[in-house]
């Protein structure tokens, strides 16, 4: 019995399987660590660490607990480090996302091919004008644009002409 379904068998390669076949454990660990650098708890865990940091260091529980004395030197090298590799975390996710949105055009430019074969092959077997189609199809798409131009250049309560 065919797989797919009601017994057909799609070829259509799964958006998700493709992506989880390209991830890479360090790609997963750049990931979980850009996810979690923008949240909530990450500012508020960088908050008390700042503040017992400088609470510490301006003596407040003695001498002996100032490890880094005010201007704070240690502190603003690890803080510099971090934004370092925080940001390198961030470009490596974005490219990450952007290697998602050619797999998703690619694989909708797969989908919309096979349609476009697909209704061929009907219209030819239904003995449908191609031609006819065709020229229909790029009327509405002329209309379409011209509408959506218009849109543009019409001025709204929002953006108003001038």
């Amino acid at each position: 019995m065919p797989s797919g379904i009601n017994g057909l068998d799609i070829r259509l390669p799964n958006e998700q399987a493709v992506l989880a076949r390209m991830r890479g454990t360090q790609d997963r660990i750049a990931d979980a660590i850009t996810a979690f650098a923008g949240t909530m708890q990450f500012v508020y865990l960088h908050a008390v660490w700042f503040t017992v940091w400088i609470v510490c260091n301006e003596g407040l529980f003695g001498r002996g607990a100032v490890w880094d004395p005010y201007p704070f030197g240690l502190l603003t090298m690890i803080v510099s480090l971090e934004a370092i590799f925080l940001s390198t975390f961030v470009m490596v996710s974005q490219n990450r996302q952007a290697m998602r949105e050619t797999v998703r055009a690619d694989l909708d430019f797969e989908t919309n091919i096979r349609s476009e074969v697909w209704a061929a092959h009907m219209g030819r077997a239904l003995s449908v004008d191609a031609q006819r189609v065709e020229e229909d199809v790029r009327t509405l798409l002329a209309q379409n644009r011209a509408k959506m131009n218009d849109a543009e250049h019409t001025p709204t309560a929002d953006h108003p002409a001038g």
